[in-house]
This record gives C-alpha cells, structure tokens and sequence, in this order.
C-alpha cells in the first residue's frame, strides 16, 4: 500500500503545474483549433461551420499573403540584425580583440533592461520626418528623411531595427559565451599547424558552436516575432495598409479589433504549428547533442 502511495506522490505533485498548463496553455489551444472552423464575431449567439475555408483564406485572401509576405521580410531583417551582426561581432571580440570583453557585454546588454515602448517613442523622435533629430541633421546637409511610417517596407525595416533594441545583447551574450565554452587547446593546436584565422574561425570554431548559434537562431526568430507586436501596436498599427503588420500583429487584429475570430483562430494555429516545428528543430540539433556529450 505504501508503494502506490509512493508512486502517486509525483503525480500530485505535477498536479498544479499540470492544472495551470491545462487550463492557460492547452485548452485554449484546442478551443482556437475549434474556432478556426467556424465563421464567428465573438458577439453573434451561433457560429456558422465553414470548414477549412478559413485555412483556405490564409493563402488566397490579398490581405492574408501579404501578412505573411511581411513576416518572411520580418523573420529575414531580424536574423540579419540580431543573428548575423551579433554573431560577427562576437566573433571580433573574442579572436580578434580579446580586451575588455565584460565591458562588452555591459555595452551592448544595457538597451536591452528597457522596454521595447520606450525604444519605440526613443525612435519616433529621433526619425521622425518633420521634427526628428535626424531630419534636421539631413536637413543641413540638404537631403530629407523620408516619412518612413507610410513606406511599408522601410517601416518593417524601422521597426526591426527597434527590436535589435532588446535583442541584439543579449544574443550577443549568448554567442561570445558559446564561443568561449570552446576547447583552447584545440585552437592551440590549430594555432601551432599554423592554420589560417578564417579558416580556424570557418572550419573548426563555427562547426564547434553550431549547437549554441542553431539555439541563438531559433530565438531570435521566435522572441524577434513576438517582440516587434510592441512597436508595431505602438507606432504603425500594421499600416500602411497592412504594409507593416506580421502574423502575430494581425491575429490580434482580426480577433480583437476586426472581430474575425475564425480568421484569427486559423492564423494562431499557423502560427503555433511554426513555432512548434521551430522547436522539435532545437530538440533535434540543440538538446540532443547536449545530451550526447553527457
């Protein structure tokens, strides 16, 4: 009797979290998967069942494509800028300047303690086109800022850089990190073989760090996502018509603000459906061979 009792321990347990991840995580999930088969307002008594209409939408509806025409943009910028730059920068600090590398990290760890509305209004300012700093710089120089919030492409470009914000350190952290969890004797000997420096960098430190840079990847689209909701809610509201908005800014739109909840249920699980191929990826590349070397 005391075995079972035993046995039943763990379980009660996990109970709670398993309470909170049910009723937060699980069931809400299941319902959006429910609602995307039905055309519904959220206000209306009835919902009326249209089957894989709503899915069908996601790629023949002008509006729909070029939210995820936009999110491809949007996934592109934010590799480039808080993936690329950050891993090449990581790369300068650790192989190529060695000093004060703490002070690095500071540096470019600071932006990120403040929140992304504050980036978002710091921006305004400073590029707004009329009263910004940066058009009257332009404007002594003879040239002037374009009015970028009805530009959709140098919108999203804004809007990104806004995210490097909060991004770039701390992936940055991360990358210099992994690069320093590298073996120095195998660099030594590298060293002693008189390998080139991009080729010691290309064919043994990249291949070396790749579980941390697949990690530092897979972040960056999922929080670069997620992070650009704030200045895109803040700034542009997805305008210019539509020019600026993403997959997760327009399923708020089209639940909440448009009221097409089928429409908004389809692109949520999409969405998750992306995001969960993104982690059996990490799973795959990352925690795998973590658990390898164990």
């Amino acid at each position: 009797m005391s075995n079972s009792k035993n046995k039943l321990i763990p379980f009660l347990c996990l109970l709670p979290a398993a309470l909170i991840l049910s009723i937060f995580v699980i069931i809400p999930i299941g319902y959006s998967f429910y609602l995307s088969f039905f055309n519904w307002n959220l206000i209306a008594p009835t919902k009326n069942f249209v089957g894989l209409q709503n899915y069908y939408s996601l790629f023949t509806d002008p509006i729909n494509r070029k939210v995820m025409v936009n999110t491809i943009f949007y996934v592109i910028l934010l590799v480039i800028l808080n993936f690329l730059f950050p891993y090449l920068i990581s790369l300068i600090v650790k192989y190529f300047i060695k000093k004060m590398q703490g002070a690095y990290k500071i540096i470019f760890f600071i932006p990120s303690l403040f929140s992304l509305v504050v980036g978002a209004m710091v921006f305004s300012w400073v590029l707004n086109p009329v009263s910004g700093p940066m058009a009257f710089i332009l404007r002594k120089l003879g040239m002037t800022l374009p009015n970028w919030t009805n530009s959709g492409v140098l919108a999203v470009v804004v809007l990104c850089l806004i995210t490097s914000w909060k991004v770039f350190g701390y992936n940055f952290i991360l990358l210099l990190t992994g690069l320093g969890s590298i073996p120095q004797n195998i660099i030594d000997a590298a060293k002693v073989d008189s390998i080139p420096r991009w080729r010691l960098i290309w064919n043994i430190i990249l291949p070396l760090n790749k579980g941390v840079s697949i990690y530092v990847l897979i972040l960056t689209i999922v929080q670069g996502l997620a992070y650009v909701f704030t200045p895109i809610n803040v700034i542009t509201q997805g305008g210019p018509y539509y020019g600026s908005s993403n997959i997760l800014y327009h399923t708020y739109l089209d639940a909440f603000v448009l009221y097409k909840t089928g429409n908004a249920s389809a692109l949520a699980i999409v969405t998750f459906v992306i995001f969960l191929f993104l982690l059996f990826l990490e799973v795959r590349f990352v925690e795998r061979k973590e658990a390898s070397y164990e």
